[in-house]
């Protein structure tokens, strides 16, 4: 049995690397804590195959999902808040701060922040990111979070104004709780698994291209805050295609 984690990752087109907001979280955890891993690519329709012999159905949502990691005594752990409680406390120092009343406080902001992109990233991640292998699969299984519509046609209704209204709302919260401190994380010098959920966030918008980036950080009510953040895990998001 490999001593290695082995950490299930959905990879962009050639050259391969980490772009999705959820496994970002789990390679920067696994980066901080200075675990020794390696990367398993799997496209989209190779998820379910690859993971339904070794863990159980999600109760909700898709059935099998990425991140998953496969630890050295051959167990496996799908999705990233249940990978992150897994490595802690299998590997506690340096802590994660799993029970910071801020994490919790972001968790539940990301999705809102996340959402209102839809129109957006809904047709750039198949036009910009993904393989060939996986596009077919990404635009009929994303009409069902879409009311059952092509997803271009989706993003062609949008009201784009609306859309980036909605993002100044749910990001202009996130910025309030980021700025109770002087930074650059949301406990100010001290480093925590919240900062790794919004900086996943953050480095997947990124993806969606450098006009989406700057619009982004223009409505974001602080893009030094933002950036700042960015560079205090920087060191952690190097590593993101191997």
């Amino acid at each position: 049995m490999s001593e290695q984690i082995v950490l299930f990752d959905i990879p962009t087109r050639e050259p391969r690397t980490c772009w999705s907001l959820n496994p970002w979280k789990t390679r920067l955890l696994l980066n901080y804590k200075g675990l020794d891993y390696r990367t398993e690519w799997v496209e989209y329709p190779d998820i379910k195959p690859t993971l339904e012999p070794h863990v159980a159905p999600n109760a909700k949502g898709m059935p099998y999902t990425i991140p998953t990691i496969r630890q050295p005594n051959g167990t496996y752990t799908m999705d990233s808040r249940a990978i992150a409680t897994v490595l802690e406390a299998a590997h506690p120092t340096p802590s994660l701060h799993l029970d910071s009343p801020v994490l919790a406080e972001i968790e539940g902001l990301v999705g809102a922040a996340l959402g209102a992109l839809l129109p957006v990233f809904l047709v750039r991640v198949p036009d910009v990111l993904l393989a060939d292998a996986s596009v077919p699969y990404w635009m009929e299984t994303r009409k069902a979070f879409v009311g059952g519509l092509d997803v271009r046609e989706f993003a062609a209704q949008a009201d784009m104004e609306k859309v980036w209204g909605d993002w100044e709302k749910g990001v202009g919260k996130v910025t309030e709780v980021l700025k109770r401190t002087e930074g650059p994380f949301f406990a100010g010098g001290e480093l925590g698994y919240v900062d790794f959920v919004w900086g996943g966030l953050l480095l997947f918008v990124k993806t969606q291209g450098e006009d989406v980036w700057e619009k982004a950080m223009e409505r974001s009510g602080d893009r030094g805050a933002h950036e700042r953040l960015l560079e205090g895990i920087a060191p952690w998001s190097k590593r993101n295609d191997h």
